[in-house]
């Protein structure tokens, strides 16, 4: 089974103490700022004397030693300072003679910096080193070797990186701590007893779930064949006995990163073919190549169709393609589509019965890295009812004047086809009710007799807005037909949908003398509507929740700012529909920054100018992914990414908006994403106090956020707070 859990945790520098012993004042000063500066707590001594005072009487967690003291050196020194202290160590010398590498790693070093003319790089390099070993907690490296030593001292060496060991002597081990363990990289030695590693290999990399592990050969014997053997049935490196340790922790550490990166890709694409199932099986769906021909279709498709999958691939959508279908629409649908843009529409389609059905239809161009079309997938909802009873109502009705008889008895004729087929009422001009048929009493649960002499009332929903039906008489009385989808109250209190239309029936004066309704069930169509809404406003949270994770935001900052943005939307009287439609946009907020290059996005310390204005881009990139959907809320979620980084008096990016201009979606989010920010913990800073928080907002009142809002916000912080208790990081 893949294993997704978090690969990283969120190391909070502040929570490590350095201590920095090197007698040159300035390089001493220069890694003091650069460590600080990243939030690290730092002390500075210039010779042992003073170093081994501060390893006695305080715990380090890292030490950043240099070779040549003025009253201590060398290998000696090394040993001292481990005899003082458990910390780990990162060696600082100009010295560049191997030998003193390979025996300071044997003495259990962390790392070994030159100073040389890319110091400044090596110093930053510190601050990725303490990074990757806390990461290395989660890595279980298996050790496959005969020799007990030489498990054990690759243990010790390996344990100075936070590594977790997992031994093996023999094949039959190590194929059993496979099964049992959760293993992300493999140190096998060739020569084994009963088994020789390369029948082991092929073994590992014959179980599916195993292979995509990395394995390193570690051998006494180094024959270009023994070597080009290895390699060729998968191994990562081959490493010879005896090797050198520095050389042989940094392919151990490229073979883990390796690892954790290939384990991300394949999570990730996991999630994907999750929300990939999910809607293959709540929807109609195909895929046409660049021609249009048929690449895939799901059951769902050849089911409504009529067609079985092998008459389908292949062939181009014509062959569904209703005559009543003009070719203008098609012609737009192609232009949209090749312009890189979504084509929405109800499509009229002809099974291969030759009968005729309706789809709600999405066509969308899946372009790759570089921009290019590779395949359009086309995404549908069956609509064929509601289609079909429009046309009924706009056609079959439309009775032509001539021989009475023939019109009476055609008149019969669809009395009762509409009768057998629809949930029908009658009602007397002050709405009683004087007919209804069986559909109508099998859907309502009332009988027809508890009905005939009362009016719709009886049913009517009480979550529906009184505007409804002050919109359905008014258009009645009128004299105009009314459509609409109405949510009415069965007899045993459960809610159901109906589509209806209810028509005035006039006389030869026009005068209305009755109105007639005739309904559709759309209970089950609305179920589905509401569970792919529902579906839709998950993948949004958990699309907003990758775009955080990639930027390391984990827990459950995107559920809290959905909290506090409805709260807060709520309080400043916006309605209930756009309290619910903020909640749903907000957490694609920061869903531009999947396009922020990583060196930039994950970098630990503070930006430059130059990758700060690139940072700032993230707010375009997120409206420009999300723009030129028409669905409600993801027209709200652009609106959203585009502007929570305005600022009120117009100091804000992209577009420097000033006060009210903002859109109040923006102006919101503004304040609950700041709040949550602030206030919890991050890979480079720690949670702020929240006297500390409340301090900064009344200082950015009319400055940073909408003054009316956080006036707002600050006399309702309680309920926030309890939004943020309720909603806590897993630490």
């Amino acid at each position: 089974m893949l294993y997704c859990d978090k690969y990283e945790q969120n190391i909070e520098n502040s929570l490590y103490k350095i201590l920095i012993v090197e007698d040159s004042e300035f390089v001493n000063n220069s890694i003091n700022k650069i460590l600080v500066d990243k939030g690290y707590i730092c002390k500075q001594v210039f010779d042992y004397a003073t170093a081994s005072y501060n390893l006695v009487n305080t715990k380090y967690d890292f030490i950043i030693l240099d070779l040549n003291l003025p009253d201590a050196y060398g290998e000696e020194l090394v040993l001292e300072v481990k005899r003082l202290s458990k910390a780990k160590i990162i060696i600082l010398t100009a010295e560049t003679d191997i030998q003193t590498r390979e025996n300071l790693f044997k003495n259990g070093i962390l790392d070994y910096l030159v100073k040389d003319k890319y110091f400044n790089n090596s110093i930053v390099a510190i601050d990725q080193v303490i990074h990757s070993i806390e990461r290395n907690h989660n890595s279980n490296i298996l050790v496959v070797d005969d020799s007990k030593l030489i498990r054990k001292y690759i243990e010790s060496i390996l344990n100075v990186r936070n590594y977790n060991i997992v031994e093996a002597e023999d094949a039959e081990q190590a194929l059993e701590q496979l099964k049992v363990s959760r293993i992300n990289l493999i140190l096998l030695d060739m020569e084994l007893p009963g088994k020789h590693g390369l029948d082991v290999i092929r073994e590992i990399k014959s179980i599916p779930e195993k292979c995509p592990i990395p394995v390193i050969v570690i051998s006494g014997k180094s024959d270009p064949e023994l070597v080009r053997s290895s390699l060729k049935l998968g191994a990562y490196d081959f490493i010879k006995k005896p090797f050198n340790i520095e050389e042989f922790v940094l392919k151990v550490d490229a073979a883990i990163e390796s690892n954790r990166k290939s384990r991300e890709i394949l999570c990730k694409q996991q999630l994907l073919n999750e929300y990939k199932d999910a809607v293959d099986r709540s929807t109609i769906v195909s895929k046409t190549d660049l021609k249009g021909n048929i690449t895939y279709v799901n059951d769902r498709f050849c089911e409504l169709s009529g067609y079985r999958e092998s008459e389908l691939i292949g062939k181009s959508h014509n062959l569904i393609r209703h005559k009543d279908m003009s070719s203008e629409v098609f012609k737009e649908l192609w232009k949209t589509i090749k312009n890189k843009e979504s084509w929405f529409g109800i499509v009229k389609n002809r099974k291969k019965n030759g009968e005729a059905y309706y789809v709600d239809t999405v066509i969308s161009p899946i372009v790759d890295y570089y921009g290019n079309i590779i395949e359009y997938i086309g995404i549908r909802i069956d609509i064929t009812a509601i289609e079909t009873m429009k046309e009924h109502l706009e056609n079959e009705l439309n009775i032509s004047e001539g021989n009475f008889q023939e019109m009476y008895k055609r008149s019969s004729e669809y009395e009762k086809a509409i009768d057998v087929s629809n949930i029908l009422s009658r009602l007397k001009v002050d709405g009683t009710i004087t007919y209804v048929n069986q559909a109508f009493c099998d859907i309502s649960g009332y009988t027809e007799k508890e009905l005939i002499g009362n009016s719709h009332v009886m049913l009517r929903h009480p979550e529906n807005a009184p505007s409804l039906y002050k919109n359905i008489w008014n258009t009645i009385l009128g004299g105009d037909r009314w459509t609409g989808e109405i949510r009415h109250i069965a007899k045993d209190a459960s809610s159901y949908y109906v589509h209806s239309t209810i028509i005035p029936i006039k006389d030869a004066d026009d005068n209305i003398i009755e109105y007639m309704s005739i309904s559709h069930n759309m209970t089950e169509f609305v179920k589905l509507h509401t569970e792919l809404e529902e579906t839709q406003k998950e993948i949004i949270y958990r699309m907003g929740e990758v775009g955080e994770t990639r930027s390391k935001e984990t827990g459950f900052h995107v559920k809290r700012v959905a909290e506090y943005s409805k709260l807060l939307a709520l309080l400043s009287g916006l309605s209930d529909k756009n309290a619910e439609l903020i909640y749903s946009a907000s957490p694609m907020h920061d869903i531009g920054k999947v396009g922020i290059p990583d060196k930039i996005l994950l970098k630990p310390g503070r930006l430059d100018e130059e990758e700060w204005k690139i940072m700032q881009t993230h707010s375009e990139l997120g409206y420009n992914i999300l723009k030129k959907s028409k669905r409600r809320i993801l027209k709200a979620a652009a609106i959203v990414a585009y502007t929570h980084h305005e600022k009120w008096d117009g100091n804000g990016y992209p577009n420097k908006i000033v006060g009210e201009k903002i859109h109040i979606f923006g102006r919101i989010t503004a304040i609950a994403d700041v709040f949550d920010a602030l206030g919890s913990d991050r890979s480079y800073k720690k949670a702020w106090e929240l006297d500390k928080i409340l301090e900064l907002f009344k200082e950015e009142r009319g400055k940073h956020f909408d003054p009316k809002l956080l006036d707002i916000f600050l006399e309702n912080i309680e309920e926030f707070l309890k939004i943020r208790d309720k909603f806590k990081d897993n630490v």
